[in-house]
């Protein structure tokens, strides 16, 4: 029975400066390593073990995996890194504090770019603090100036269309180390959960959302390992 693993990267820097990150490349902090190594544990400890792994181009998550790999007994299993698994890129909001972007454009604004569906923040300004247009592992990529989820589900998909699918059917038990939104456009997918109930849903740094899937790769089950 094919099966998937979601995990969140560990909390990082900015997640606990309550910054908007993006793209922007910032890496866990202690707590935040301790989820991921908590959560190899969790796998380990469970019996759910990785046979193949899939990550972004970002630090976080790729440290994220690692660590729970480490913890596992993992660590030899053949790992792809994919910048489509990346997170939203939050545009001009990156590197911004939250709680201060809503003091200046006001609650209601704030809460339309992060939580609609397909209205993007505010493009980044080429050749700003953030651009990240000379970043060698973004050559020949894409890089975009914002994202709403929409577009975030628009290039996640096919990735795991491409690259998740066949090892899923090949038999492959999967894990994806990502990002909340990354993470929402696969959840959206498989569960088929409608676009404005998908804003909503809260993936937690750090806890492994096991799939238990049928032949066709359509959801029977869906849990957080650590209730089990």
């Amino acid at each position: 029975m094919p099966r998937l693993i979601l995990i969140r990267h560990g909390q990082s820097q900015w997640n606990l400066e309550n910054r908007f990150t993006g793209w922007w490349d910032v890496d866990v902090t202690e707590k935040g390593a301790a989820e991921a190594f908590a959560a190899g544990q969790l796998l380990k400890d469970k019996g759910v073990l990785p046979t193949v792994a899939f990550t972004s181009l970002q630090t976080r998550a790729i440290k994220t995996l690692h660590l729970a790999l480490e913890a596992a007994g993992r660590l030899w299993i053949p790992e792809t890194k994919d910048w489509r698994f990346n997170e939203r890129h939050y545009g001009g909001l990156t590197g911004l504090d939250k709680a201060e972007t809503a003091a200046k454009h006001g609650d209601e604004q704030v809460k339309v770019w992060r939580r609609s569906f397909d209205i993007p923040p505010p493009p980044l300004d080429a050749g700003s603090e953030f651009d990240l247009a000379s970043d060698p592992r973004y050559a020949g990529i894409p890089v975009p100036a914002t994202e709403s989820l929409k577009d975030t589900i628009a290039r996640a998909l096919p990735a795991y269309e491409e690259l998740i699918v066949p090892a899923l059917k090949a038999g492959e038990t999967v894990i994806v180390s990502a990002h909340g939104n990354s993470l929402r456009a696969l959840v959206k997918h498989i569960s088929g959960i409608a676009d404005d109930e998908i804003t909503g849903l809260e993936i937690p740094t750090g806890q492994p959302i096991v799939y238990e899937l049928d032949d066709n790769l359509a959801e029977i089950e869906r849990y957080y390992l650590s209730e089990r």
